[in-house]
């Protein structure tokens, strides 16, 4: 991948082993401090797609070009070992300002790799940040980290298609599929389709990995069940509300295409996507006006969606904590969070760009994902109206996910669903005990 090194940037593409070997002192948990508001501020970020990588150096570049005092050093790291790199590397070793997986972030306070923001950030920013970004970077009631964008979940559906078929769908959060009423139109659906399958769960990411916690937990959570509750797993992610759900994810494995090449969606192979934001700009290429977004099946307390993203902290040992913040301030205004959001197609995660955004804001395409965001939760406070919950906020989450995420898996094999959720909860339940809950 190339990558465009801007006038006043400073900007080092490196490979995982490379960062491991300049990591190797001895470090642990420290103290941030002040320091005096000049001198180089160094930055980890992933590598993502080209688009955010040039929004991200853009703001670098502008940022060392709008003063004199603090010059920003940025290194990409590939993001399939982003965070292990973060993992391996000792907190003295770590930058000033780094980015962080929201659903990480519990686990890095508790290895005392990162520091509160909150002392070096502006309280603007953080007033501008939506209820769900300071939610994701709040861990045990201390801010932590801000993002820039948050994620939309979903489906996407052909309305051609489903008009063809004459299936009727949902228009709003409140009228979202049963997942009875789900299962009979996948079932005409795909009787319609020359395929014969109706849906794509992006099986081609790997349901054994973040993904398929990220975007098939909310189920749970719509049916009255959860990951974990009270640092407990067992009852809850294989209680009767958990099984329900996954017997039901179960039951519309027929109709899935195993969408090995990624384009079952727009080749109209099937006539409904369970759909991440990053789909949108392809999808929306694809279809034009026939592509409808809908809310997730309701498994019967009201529909759930899956959010949170990357956000931005700061080393725990940082020496440079009042630069850092006039870097962060600098990253969450409106002109770069508006960068990144157009470059990554996400929803913004401040206030006032999300209220201005053509996607997101009312009379939108993406209108329904916005209203979905603006009921968020946290997944240990889940309410009524609550529609996006974040992944639990614990330090135990790396094994949450992917003991479920396991489960998931075999569940769409043909497992029995409440063996694999049992054994999920066995697992998470021993790994909990072994560490003191993650306290």
């Amino acid at each position: 991948m190339n990558h465009r090194k801007k006038a006043g940037a400073s900007v080092v593409a490196v490979t995982a082993a490379a960062m491991l070997l300049a990591s190797c002192s001895s470090g642990g948990g420290g103290t941030s401090s002040a320091g005096d508001g000049t001198g180089d501020v160094e930055v980890w970020a992933h590598q993502g797609k080209d688009s955010e990588v040039a929004a991200l150096q853009d703001a670098v570049a502008n940022f060392n070009a709008s003063q004199s005092d603090i010059t920003v050093n940025l290194t990409l790291v590939p993001e399939a070992d982003y965070t292990t790199t973060i993992q391996s590397t000792s907190a003295s070793d770590l930058p000033d300002v780094l980015e962080l997986d929201g659903p990480t972030l519990a686990n890095f306070v508790y290895d005392a790799k990162v520091a509160p923001i909150g002392d070096y950030v502006s309280q603007a920013t953080i007033d501008n940040a939506s209820a769900g970004n300071v939610n994701q970077g709040t861990v045990d009631g201390t801010l932590y980290a801000l993002a820039q964008f948050n994620s939309g979940l979903g489906l996407c559906a052909n309305g051609a298609l489903l008009d063809d078929a004459g299936v009727t769908y949902p228009d709003s959060i409140d009228s979202a599929w049963t997942a009875d009423e789900f299962r009979s139109a996948l079932q005409t659906l795909a009787a319609a389709n020359d395929s014969g399958y109706a849906l794509d769960i992006k099986e081609n990411y790997g349901l054994g990995g973040e993904w398929g916690t990220y975007a098939f937990s909310p189920l749970l959570q719509s049916a009255g069940g959860n990951l974990i509750a009270d640092n407990e797993a067992s009852g809850v992610i294989d209680g009767p509300e958990s099984v329900s759900a996954m017997e039901a994810f179960q039951s519309w494995l027929p109709y899935v295409d195993p969408n090995e090449d990624d384009a079952a969606f727009v080749d109209g192979r099937v006539a409904i996507s369970w759909c991440g934001h990053w789909m949108y700009p392809g999808y929306s290429e694809a279809l034009g006006d026939d592509l409808v977004i809908l809310p997730l099946p309701d498994m019967g307390t009201g529909t759930k969606s899956g959010a949170g993203s990357w956000t931005w902290g700061m080393g725990s040992t940082t020496g440079q904590g009042t630069a850092a913040g006039a870097f962060l301030d600098y990253l969450l205004n409106d002109q770069n969070v508006a960068a990144m959001t157009a470059a990554n197609g996400a929803p913004p995660a401040t206030k006032s760009v999300l209220a201005s955004d053509a996607l997101y804001s009312a009379g939108g395409p993406l209108e329904l994902w916005g209203k979905q965001l603006e009921a968020s939760c946290n997944a240990d406070a889940i309410t009524s109206d609550c529609v996006t919950v974040l992944r639990p906020l614990t330090a135990g989450y790396p094994v949450i996910t992917s003991e479920f995420a396991s489960a998931l898996s075999a569940i769409a094999t043909g497992g029995d669903v409440q063996s694999a959720l049992t054994g999920a909860a066995t697992a998470i339940d021993q790994s909990f005990a072994d560490n003191n809950d993650y306290q």
